[in-house]
């Protein structure tokens, strides 16, 4: 496991257009986070891979896609209205706020030393108002996770889908969270995205799924590239348990800030859908034709941050390499992922021509590339290390006579020589 300074990290993001602080030009505001060409990129392909691993690819989950605000109703069912908190304390010197679980024997804040006020509960759903009028009966909230859709949609979604259980619904989208104190770059913000899965199973075969859906999400972080050794589980005692779980496991990563929670997997049993059944009195039972029994299927929860995945797949990915001469800075994407796969550039500017062409011919193979003649082939070079890019193509004056051009490396840095009529082979089985 490597450790480096997360600032190292947040400053590279920004000079590459990952992520930006949300409303900089006006001083930012906390908790918020916008991502720039390249981190738009990064996500959307970490987002699809997960959609075609968990969905696409199985014929036991489909998909949903729902609104960010419901019903009130579904708040108080699922017990967010009255569990859905933190304990916050506030400095009297400097006025800070805090997550009284973050501060050591809760006695001195940790920015002045200053004394702090008793703990209190502090609810992190963000509020809103639905409708013309602003008083109690307009009250909404923007959800705090995308897992209550699916258990309201159980039913609409099982029969038109014409699925038996066990089957899943896997949603991705945003959340909300009015968190006390983000902090950790986009490990913890106050609007994020999620990408959940619940799968629906018989009261019998609780234990056979949970651990076959654990084995399956670790194996999906290795395929995204991260590497194992950085990965751990970590089983939740019986006194952290939610309320809604009857166990839980949390796959953690080794962040510069230490170990953190990357995933949880849980067994929720029949809770969510027994509320919602309470709740709105309508039948969501599970009709088997087959054994002709009717109940109220369990669910395995597997749900995970894409903006923490994200954040972790940089984390694992970020070196720093000291050469003879210098050293050098590179994210280490895994080409699945990585926004751009290939970049081309010209050796001058004179060969301009050529080298488009040959960006053009290679994009339109489908790989994402990215064209660049704006500095020396060292510097080109740097760029696209930081940027995570696998493989530079370079087009030179020995193009013009052998037809050839120059493959690099962004790990090895070692450099091969690569007829352009056979470019987009070459190219296709670096990539399978």
């Amino acid at each position: 496991m490597k450790d480096f300074d997360l600032n190292e990290l947040i400053s590279l993001c920004k000079r590459r257009g990952f992520i930006f602080q949300d409303s900089e030009i006006y001083g930012g505001i906390n908790g918020f986070w916008d991502y720039g060409p390249l981190g738009v990129e990064l996500k959307r392909n970490i987002r699809e891979h997960w959609w075609r691993e968990v969905v696409t690819k199985r014929a036991d989950v489909v998909g949903m896609d729902s609104s960010i605000i419901h019903h009130p109703r579904t708040w108080e069912a699922s017990g967010h209205l009255e569990s859905f908190t933190d304990p916050m304390v506030d400095c009297k010197e400097c006025k800070r706020r805090f997550k009284a679980d973050d501060i050591e024997n809760n006695e001195k804040c940790p920015e002045c030393g200053g004394e702090l006020t008793e703990a209190r509960e502090f609810n992190l759903m963000f509020k809103t108002n639905v409708g013309a009028s602003v008083d109690s009966a307009s009250v909404a909230f923007l959800r705090p996770e995308t897992a209550q859709a699916i258990f309201m949609n159980f039913k609409t979604v099982q029969e038109t889908a014409r699925q038996k259980v066990p089957f899943g619904i896997a949603q991705i989208g945003k959340s909300f969270r009015n968190e006390i104190n983000p902090r950790n770059f986009i490990f913890r913000s106050r609007e994020f995205e999620q990408m959940e899965m619940e799968y629906f199973i018989h009261p019998s075969e609780r234990e056979k799924w949970f651990d076959y859906w654990l084995e399956q999400r670790v194996d999906w972080y290795t395929k995204i590239g991260i590497k194992r050794d950085n990965l751990k589980l970590r089983e939740h005692e019986k006194d952290e348990l939610s309320h809604y779980s009857s166990r839980t496991v949390d796959i953690e990563y080794y962040f510069p800030f230490g170990w953190q929670e990357l995933e949880g997997i849980a067994d929720r049993g029949d809770f969510d859908l027994s509320q919602h059944i309470e709740f709105s009195s309508k039948d969501m039972q599970y009709f088997d034709p087959f054994t002709q029994e009717k109940y109220i299927p369990y669910v395995i929860e597997t749900s995970a941050g894409l903006d923490r995945t994200l954040l972790t797949v940089l984390a694992d990915a970020y070196d720093e390499e000291e050469l003879e001469k210098e050293s050098r800075t590179l994210l280490r994407l895994s080409p699945v992922i990585a926004p751009v796969q290939v970049a081309v550039f010209p050796l001058h500017k004179k060969l301009k021509e050529n080298a488009v062409k040959l960006e053009e011919d290679i994009r339109s193979s489908g790989f994402r590339t990215f064209y660049d003649d704006r500095g020396a082939i060292g510097r080109l070079y740097r760029r696209q290390d930081e940027a995570g890019t696998p493989y530079c193509i370079t087009f030179d004056f020995d193009s013009l006579e052998d037809n050839a051009v120059t493959v690099r490396d962004r790990d090895t840095m070692e450099q091969e020589r690569i007829n352009i009529t056979q470019i987009i082979d070459y190219l296709t089985k670096l990539f399978i």
